[in-house]
Formats: C-alpha cells, sequence, structure tokens
C-alpha cells in the first residue's frame, strides 16, 4: 500500500491481516509531513513510539536525531555457542548478573568515548539475552555458511548504547527539540560512537555469559542495529525499530516464549532498505501489565511453553514482556517473505532467557 503525503510517500509493508494500530499508521503520516521527507516505510512489526512509529525506515533530506530515538545503536547480535550438556534449570542459575558492569572483560582504550559505566549490561525493556537452540533449518546452504545447523546452540543478545545514547539525544533535545540536527556531522560522529558501542558491548555481555556458562566466547555471525541513521544516495535514512535488511543477516525476535527467526535480508529503496527487528508490540506496557496479570501467573511466565526459562526478578517487567503482549512472529517474518524482503534461514527456540537478575531465587 502507498499513498502520498504532500512530497512524502508512506508504504506499509504488512498483509491485511496483520495487527497495525491505527495511531502507528497516523505517526508515519506525521513523519511523512514533516520538512525534507522523502519516504516513509513501516514494517509488519510497525506500532506506535514516543514522537514517531517504531518499525519504521525514514528517508530524508534532513537529518532527524528524534527519529532515531534515545537508545542508538540498539541491535541483535548471534553468538555460537558449545555446551556439553544443557539443562535449564542449572543453566539459569548460572547466568551472570548483566545488571552490573564487570570490567574484567574489557579494555578502557578499547572502549569507544571511554565511557564504561554501563559496558556489559542489558538494560530494561525488550532487552535480553538468550540461549536458544536452532530449530527449523528452511535454507541449509545460507546456514550452513553461517556455521549453523539445527541442534546448535546460540547466544542472543539484544541491547543498545545505554546511557550513551541517552545523553546524545538529550543533548540536541535540549536545545532544538524535536527539529532537525543543526550541525549533521557532529550529530553524526557522536551517533556513530554510539553504534560501535553499543555493538561492543553486545560483545561483552556474549562474553561474560559464555564463560559463565563455562564455554569460550565465539564472534557473532550476525550483529545488525534497528536504530541508527545513515547518509544514503544524498540522503539521511532513519531506522527506527527496522534492520539493515540490503543484503544483510538479521535476527528478528519472536517474544521470549516463542522461536526467533533468522532471516536473509533483500530489502529494496521502497522498503528503507530494511526489514523488521521484531514481533513489535500489540500493547502498551500498562495494558500488557493489566491484562497480564489477570490471565497469567508469574510461574506460567517464568516457564514458556516451548519449555524455556526466563531469569528475571522484576515482576512488573515479566508480565509487561509477556508473550500476548506482541504481534505473532510467524506473521511477522511472513510478510516480509510475501512482500519479497526477506527469505528464512533457520529459527531459534529459546532455552534460557535473561532479563534481570532474580536474586530472590538465587539467580543473578
Amino acid at each position: 500500500m502507498v499513498v502520498s503525503v504532500l512530497s512524502a510517500s508512506v508504504s506499509i509493508f504488512a498483509s491485511p491481516s496483520s495487527w497495525i494500530e491505527s495511531s502507528a499508521l497516523d505517526q508515519c503520516h506525521q513523519v511523512a509531513a514533516l520538512p525534507g521527507m522523502r519516504h516513509v516505510a513501516g514494517m509488519p512489526d510497525l506500532h506506535p513510539g514516543k514522537g514517531a512509529p517504531i518499525g519504521a525506515a525514514m528517508t530524508s533530506s534532513v537529518l532527524y536525531p528524534f527519529l532515531v530515538g534515545s537508545d542508538i545503536g540498539c541491535g541483535i547480535a548471534v553468538f555460537p555457542i558449545t555446551l556439553k550438556r544443557v539443562v535449564p534449570e542449572r543453566l539459569a542459575a548460572r547466568f551472570p548478573d548483566l545488571d552490573v558492569p564487570d570490567h574484567s572483560f574489557f579494555h578502557a582504550a578499547d572502549v569507544p568515548g571511554g565511557d564504561t559505566e554501563s559496558l556489559g549490561t542489558v538494560g530494561r525493556g525488550n532487552h535480553f539475552v538468550e540461549l536458544a537452540r536452532v530449530g527449523t533449518v528452511a535454507d541449509a546452504e545460507h546456514a550452513t555458511r553461517l556455521g549453523l545447523a539445527a541442534g546448535d546452540l546460540v547466544l542472543i543478545v539484544h541491547s543498545g548504547s545505554r546511557g550513551l545514547g541517552e545523553r546524545i539525544l538529550r543533548a540536541h533535545t535540549e536545545v532544538h527539540g524535536a527539529g532537525p540536527a543543526a550541525d549533521p556531522a557532529a550529530y553524526l560522529a557522536a551517533h556513530d560512537e554510539a553504534v560501535r558501542w553499543a555493538s561492543l558491548n553486545r560483545r561483552v555481555m556474549a562474553a561474560r555469559v559464555a564463560e559463565a556458562l563455562g564455554a569460550s566466547y565465539q564472534p557473532p555471525i550476525v550483529d545488525e542495529c534497528h536504530n541508527a541513521v545513515e547518509p544514503r544516495d544524498g540522503f539521511y535514512l532513519h531506522r527506527k525499530g527496522a534492520a539493515n535488511g540490503d543484503g544483510r543477516d538479521v535476527l528478528i525476535a519472536g517474544t521470549r516464549g516463542t522461536p526467533s527467526f533468522l532471516v536473509a535480508g533483500h530489502a529494496g529503496a521502497d522498503a528503507g532498505w530494511s526489514v523488521a527487528h521484531g514481533a513489535g508490540r500489540k500493547m502498551s506496557r500498562a495494558d500488557a501489565l493489566r491484562r497480564g496479570k489477570a490471565k497469567h501467573t508469574v510461574e506460567e511466565l517464568r516457564r514458556t511453553p516451548v519449555g524455556s526459562l526466563v531469569v528475571c526478578g522484576d515482576r512488573q517487567l515479566l508480565f509487561e514482556e509477556a508473550p500476548t503482549a506482541y504481534k505473532r512472529i510467524e506473521q511477522v517474518v511472513g510478510d516480509l517473505v510475501e512482500h519479497g524482503l526477506a527469505t528464512r534461514v533457520a529459527s531459534t527456540v529459546p532455552v534460557v532467557t535473561y532479563k534481570t537478575a532474580d536474586r530472590a531465587r538465587g539467580r543473578r
């Protein structure tokens, strides 16, 4: 579907049966009306955000920091991992406390900007670190190139730039609000540093978890951020909750009780060279908390329908992040495939998902 809005256009890459809130569509049209905007592409995980849609790629002649948001460089990385025995209860108890930094896993001189305060921590919201098993392989040749086969274990790390990206956005908004960057080059320099920091953050967490589980750290086979902006063909391509789908491999996260999907992206200009980044919320956090408490028990959310365990000491976060708060990941990935933006490579099934330390249960 393509709709003309002033000088910009809006394309939504979702089937009629997909859950897309009208407020998210409204935000797409509001962004399309901004000065300099050329095109807005909504992904099938599209949902409303704070002032701008999440799950969208937005192309403009003007750089708008608020379209990237505060968690610059947030993304998902996939790391191979080898374990001798997989007993979810035992492994869950061995996860390190990823709410607290451990400076023994990096050298300060290697940290972008020298900002070590929260490096190696996961944050809150929809961020997580997950031990998962490769499930169905849809493209064996592609999976083999990545070194993956059915039954293999991987670590999936979803996190961003923590306070660094927030400080960069605040420095802009305190002076310019939601307006464009007064000095695009200066913003991009700070932005790119946050993107590098976020990528290092995911690697440090993977190293921490691998060591705690008795495994060796292995470099990521996939690492794509979904909150960023890049100059492209004379314009600025903003991505908010949308991953680079221009010939890149992307892990599209499901929920903590459903599979995730590794896909090969081949999106074009009409889709902002982007693909979805996850299942996408269909409930606000307030609604998920209210409905979740009426529908689920804490124990139901800690042990999922796929047999995995969720480590989370924050009961409110458990309900906010319940699988029912999200769209169906199979529908999201199916829409990407149907619109020619990606092809399936493999699914991953959760074994243990870390959200935040559960000290009361002895799980750090």
